[in-house]
C-alpha cells in the first residue's frame, strides 16, 4: 500500500461515523431537543417539493396526450392506477359529492410518496457524492429520503388529520360533530362526556401518530440497510485480497437482492398511507 493511499485509509470515517453522517440532514441548525420546530430540514423540503412537481407534471401530461384509442403503456398504466384508486375510494368513502376531491387526494397522496419512497433506490452515495463536490467539502450532509424524515412523514399525516376534521364539519356541521365528540362512543349521557371527549382525542392523536411513524419506520430502516450494506463494499479495501473479493460479491448480491424487495416495501408502504387516507375520511362521514 502506498503512502497516499495508508494516510487516505487512516482518515477514512469509521462504519459509525459514515452512518452518522448519512443520516445527518442538510439543516438550518442543529436540533438542541426532540422536538424543535426552529429546525429546518432543507433536503427534505427540496426532495418532497421536486418530486411532487415532477409526479404533477407527469399526471398533466398523460391528461394532455390521453387518447380515447389503443393507449400507450404509461398511458395504460396511470388508467390502470386510477381505476384502482377510484374503486378503492367508492367502497370506503360513499359520498359521490366527497369522492370528486377524495379519490384525486388519495392518487396524489399515492403516487407523490410512492416517489418519495423510491429515492431509496438510488445508490447511498450517489446524490451526497455529487452535493459534497458541489460545495467543495466532503462533510457536507444530505439525505435523499424524504419519507426516512419524521417531520414530513408527521406532515402529511397532519394534512390528512385537518382534512379529516373539515370533513367532520362538513357532513355533520359544527354542532354535530361537536355532539358526537362527548356522545360517542360510550353513549349520550352527561356522566360520559369526558370519558367520551377524551378517547375522541386519544383516537385523533393515535391515528396521526400511527400513521406517520410507520411510514418513517419502514423508510428509516430500508435506509439503513442500505447503508449497511455499502458498508460491505466498501470494507473490501481494507482487509485481505480473498475476503475482500467475498465482500464486493457480498455486497452485490445483497444490495440487488433487497433493491429488489425494496421495491415491494415502496410500493406497499405507499399504498397503506393511500389506504389509511382513505379509512379516515371515510370515518368522518360516518355517525357514531
Amino acid at each position: 500500500m502506498s503512502v497516499e493511499a495508508h494516510e487516505a485509509a487512516e482518515h477514512a470515517p469509521t462504519a459509525g461515523e459514515y452512518i452518522v453522517h448519512h443520516l445527518t440532514f442538510l439543516s438550518n441548525k442543529g436540533s438542541s431537543a426532540p422536538f424543535d420546530m426552529s429546525v429546518v430540514h432543507w433536503d427534505s423540503i427540496f426532495f418532497s417539493i421536486v418530486l411532487g412537481v415532477i409526479g404533477c407534471l407527469l399526471l398533466w401530461k398523460v391528461a394532455r396526450t390521453a387518447t380515447s384509442g389503443v393507449p400507450g403503456r404509461f398511458q395504460a398504466a396511470v388508467e390502470i392506477l386510477v381505476e384502482m384508486v377510484e374503486s378503492q375510494a367508492k367502497g370506503i368513502v360513499h359520498n359521490a359529492q366527497s369522492r370528486k376531491l377524495v379519490a384525486p387526494l388519495a392518487l396524489t397522496v399515492f403516487i407523490w410518496i410512492f416517489m418519495m419512497n423510491a429515492m431509496d433506490l438510488l445508490p447511498v452515495d450517489l446524490l451526497p457524492f455529487i452535493w459534497q463536490t458541489i460545495q467543495g467539502d466532503h462533510e457536507a450532509k444530505l439525505r435523499v429520503v424524504p419519507t426516512a424524515d419524521l417531520s414530513v412523514t408527521m406532515g402529511l399525516s397532519l394534512g390528512v388529520l385537518v382534512t379529516c376534521l373539515i370533513y367532520n364539519i362538513k357532513i355533520k356541521g359544527l354542532g354535530g360533530w361537536a355532539h358526537e365528540l362527548i356522545a360517542a362512543p360510550f353513549g349520550d349521557h352527561w356522566a360520559l362526556y369526558p370519558f367520551n371527549f377524551a378517547m375522541q382525542m386519544i383516537e385523533f392523536v393515535a391515528k396521526t401518530v400511527s400513521h406517520g411513524m410507520r411510514l418513517f419506520g419502514n423508510m428509516y430502516a430500508g435506509e439503513l440497510i442500505f447503508l449497511l450494506i455499502a458498508l460491505m463494499g466498501g470494507a473490501f479495501a481494507s482487509v485481505g485480497l480473498g475476503t475482500g473479493i467475498g465482500l464486493a460479491i457480498g455486497h452485490i448480491i445483497a444490495g440487488s437482492a433487497w433493491a429488489i424487495f425494496h421495491i415491494l416495501i415502496i410500493t406497499l408502504q405507499a399504498f397503506v398511507f393511500m389506504m389509511l387516507t382513505l379509512v379516515y375520511i371515510g370515518q368522518a362521514h360516518d355517525s357514531h
